[in-house]
């Protein structure tokens, strides 16, 4: 289960976890918020396209986009989310979120439409022409990594190799 703490928005990625943050972001639309704690993110490969340059090393969807915008208004101080990388899970690397209160010494910043994204300097290389989605079901809400460099993932796509 994702933990908190005054620092943490967002810990690990785990399955199983399908509570809302707000009003529609439970495939099943609950109404009321809930604690950052429920959030999820999964990695999907995909096939290899041919690569647009672009300034960012991470492009967000508009859903992205409009979900971190909904999860920064609800957190004092938080000027972004940050974007980890660690070593965890059956296939080796995992995304981890969390509240950015302030820009680290060798982050990459990515802002688009209004939203700001670090990127931990050791998950810079694992995202580079990656694009940050956020999907609803009716079973969970997720930011999805659409990731071509993704040689393989874990089944429920929790880790990653590269």
């Amino acid at each position: 289960m994702f933990r908190s703490s005054s620092n943490r928005l967002l810990s690990s990625l785990v399955i199983g976890n399908y509570g809302a943050i707000k009003s529609s972001t439970n495939y099943s639309a609950q109404s009321s918020v809930r604690p950052f704690s429920s959030m999820r993110a999964t990695v999907k490969p995909v096939s290899k396209r041919k690569f647009i340059p672009s300034r960012a090393a991470l492009m967000l969807s508009p859903n992205a986009v409009s979900r971190i915008k909904e999860v920064l208004k609800d957190q004092p101080g938080a000027i972004g989310l940050r974007v980890t990388v660690k070593q965890k899970g059956c296939n080796g690397l995992t995304y981890h979120l969390d509240y950015a209160k302030e820009k680290n010494k060798l982050d990459e910043e990515v802002v688009q439409d209004g939203v700001c994204v670090f990127l931990d300097s050791k998950a810079l290389l694992t995202l580079l022409g990656t694009e940050m989605d956020f999907v609803e079901t009716k079973l969970s809400s997720e930011f999805v990594f659409k990731n071509p460099n993704v040689k393989g993932t874990c089944g429920c796509g929790e880790s990653f190799t590269i």
